[in-house]
C-alpha cells in the first residue's frame, strides 16, 4: 500500500510523497564506482515532522502531513544485501526547493552539501564575493542555497548498513 503525504503551498510535497512510499525510494541515491551492482544498495527513507511535546522534548511523528514552517527530518537507510563490499558509496540526499536544510543537522558529521546536485563540498560551503572597493572575500553560502547533501561512507561490507540523517524547514512559497 502506498502512503503519500501533501504539502500545501511548497513546491516540496513531491519529496514527503515520495518519503512515504513503502519501498525502495529513488528519492535518495548512493554514487557507486562503475561495475559494482547497484542492485545490492538497498535504500529507504523516512520522513518525521519535528515537534516538541508538552514537556518541552522534542518528538518525531510521521510526516503524513507537513505545512510551510514546519521541520521534517530525513532518515535514509543503505544496506547491502550482497554478498561483496560495495566501495566508494556516498549516500545523496536532494534538499528540493520549497525547503531550506537546516544547518547542523546532516547526521553523522562531516558532510558535504551541494548548490547544483552535481559538485559536492565539506560543509560549510563558501564562495568569493567582491566587494564593491574591489577587494575579493571568502563568505559562506547560506543553506538556503543548498540542493543536496551526500555522506563519503567509502566501504560498506556485505551485509553492512548506514543511516544518514537531515533536516529541512518548509518554506512558504510565492504566488
Amino acid at each position: 500500500m502506498k502512503r503519500t503525504a501533501w504539502i500545501r503551498g511548497t513546491t516540496a510535497q513531491w519529496m514527503i510523497a515520495v518519503a512515504m512510499s513503502v519501498g525502495v525510494s529513488s528519492l535518495c541515491s548512493a554514487a557507486a564506482p562503475a561495475g559494482e551492482n547497484a542492485n545490492d544498495l538497498a535504500i529507504s527513507l523516512t520522513a518525521q515532522k519535528v515537534s516538541k511535546g508538552p514537556d518541552g522534548k522534542e518528538v518525531l511523528q510521521p510526516a503524513e502531513r507537513a505545512f510551510p514552517g514546519e521541520i521534517v527530518q530525513y532518515d535514509a537507510h543503505y544496506l547491502n544485501k550482497g554478498q561483496q563490499p560495495l566501495r566508494n558509496v556516498e549516500p545523496t540526499l536532494p534538499i528540493p526547493r520549497g525547503m531550506t536544510y537546516l544547518p547542523d543537522s546532516a547526521k553523522p558529521a562531516p558532510a558535504q552539501a551541494s548548490l547544483d546536485g552535481k559538485k559536492f563540498e565539506p560543509i560549510p560551503l563558501k564562495r568569493k564575493v567582491t566587494l564593491p572597493d574591489g577587494t575579493v572575500e571568502e563568505r559562506e553560502v547560506p543553506a538556503t542555497e543548498y540542493r543536496a547533501l551526500r555522506w563519503v561512507v567509502g566501504r560498506m561490507e556485505a551485509g553492512g548498513q548506514t543511516t544518514v540523517v537531515a533536516r529541512a524547514k518548509i518554506v512558504p512559497t510565492q504566488p
